[in-house]
This record gives structure tokens, C-alpha cells and sequence, in this order.
């Protein structure tokens, strides 16, 4: 199975954080399983940690080293592809990042790991 994280998915995971699912997060864990992040989360965690929303203690450069290329975790990149589908998508959901999220996870035909209730209004597949 692919599996698109949704930001707060892999700040929960990289985290210990309790309220990662343990369906989410046996899922992340299996090996079996291609794990993403969306190069907009990494974006989006770039914003949060200048305005002072975020901290992690390490650096942007280290989080990518340690926890993304370290959990064997993908960046997904984007695409024209993901730009047009973004263009359709309907606005139940306002954030940005999200939204191109939710685009990506549509075109490449991933499953998304989100507690996000907003994401139940698209056509895609969800995991929590």
C-alpha cells in the first residue's frame, strides 16, 4: 500500500505522540507498506517553525536526514498533475497544504493517514 502522511501524522510519528492511531501507526510501520510526505509538508513545517508555531529541536536539515530518509519515508514532489487536480477539487477543505494533499493522494492513488474529518468529504483513501 502507498501511504501519503499527512503533516501532523508525521509530526505524531516522528514523535511518539499518543494520539497517532495505532492503526496509523502499525500501518507506518510496516515495511511492506511505501511510506510519503509530501514535499508541501515539509513546507508547511518550514512556515510553522519561523512563526514560532513549531519546535522541534533539531533542524529542517536534520528533520529531512534523521526522520525522513531515516523512517524510509519518500518525498513526493509536485507535479503539474497534482496542480490540475488541485485546480477540481472542491472546497470543503480551506488550508492550502491540505488541499494539495488531498490533490496528490488522488493522483498518485494513495491511501492518506489523517484524523482530519475534512478529508472524509473527498473521494479518497483514508486511514486512521
Amino acid at each position: 500500500m502507498k501511504l501519503l502522511l499527512d503533516t501532523h501524522t508525521f509530526l505524531w510519528f516522528i514523535g511518539g505522540n499518543i494520539n497517532l492511531s495505532n492503526t496509523a501507526r502499525n500501518a507506518i510501520e510496516n515495511i511492506s507498506n511505501q511510506r510519503f510526505i509530501s514535499i508541501a509538508t515539509l513546507w508547511e513545517i518550514s512556515i510553522k517553525i519561523s512563526i514560532g508555531k513549531l519546535k522541534l529541536g533539531l533542524s529542517l536539515i536534520e528533520l529531512v536526514e534523521q526522520e525522513v530518509y531515516g523512517n524510509a519515508i519518500e518525498i513526493l514532489e509536485i507535479s503539474s498533475e497534482h496542480l490540475d487536480e488541485l485546480v477540481k477539487l472542491p472546497f470543503h477543505h480551506k488550508d492550502p497544504f491540505d488541499r494539495l494533499i488531498i490533490a496528490q493522494s488522488l493522483v498518485e492513488d494513495m491511501t492518506l493517514v489523517s484524523k482530519d474529518v475534512a478529508f472524509q468529504n473527498y473521494l479518497i483513501k483514508l486511514l486512521w
